[in-house]
């Protein structure tokens, strides 16, 4: 079991919401978790690059802390599939200013307004699903990337919280 740290021993509630979501892949899992529910492979395909071993580990640690839910269903073969817990949502709710800002960010100067719709902004379209979880949106690879719009490869995770 994760050793959670007791209240008196944050700084501010900041370091207390990084001790929950720090690291690279959390925030993005929690993404793809606002979507929709999803198994493990689903998980591991939304959110590109980062391995099972990660994957398996940071999934523990957000179930240790009470934003996600892990369900086993008793079937052979077993299946586990997870959500977010109300806190989870919450938490997501937090977030999204965050993906906003990202969002205002990575446009500034480009003469291109955030949320436009256009293929750069993956979340524009209503959130059908999440950037690279081949969910079936009907975008191309091209347009989930913004490859050929002019703006860099890293905006594929850019439409967080976005619906």
């Amino acid at each position: 079991m994760r050793i959670v740290r007791r209240p008196g021993a944050f700084v501010c509630g900041i370091d207390a919401a990084m001790d929950v979501i720090g690291g690279k892949w959390k925030v993005l899992i929690l993404w793809a978790l606002n979507e929709r529910t999803c198994r493990f492979g689903e998980l591991r395909r939304a959110v590109p690059g980062v391995t099972e071993k990660v994957l398996s580990s940071h999934l523990r640690e957000l179930e240790d802390d009470g934003i996600v839910h892990r369900e086993v269903y008793a079937e052979v073969p077993p299946r586990v599939e997870y959500s977010l817990t109300p806190l989870g949502l919450s938490l997501n709710a937090a977030l999204e200013p965050l993906g906003q800002w990202g969002r205002d960010h990575i446009y500034r100067g480009t003469g291109e307004a955030p949320g436009q719709g256009g293929a750069a902004d993956p979340g524009a379209e209503g959130g059908a699903g999440t950037a690279g979880s081949g969910s079936g949106s009907g975008e191309s690879a091209g347009a989930r990337t913004g490859e050929g719009a002019g703006v860099p490869e890293p905006v594929v995770g850019l439409g967080y919280g976005q619906r």
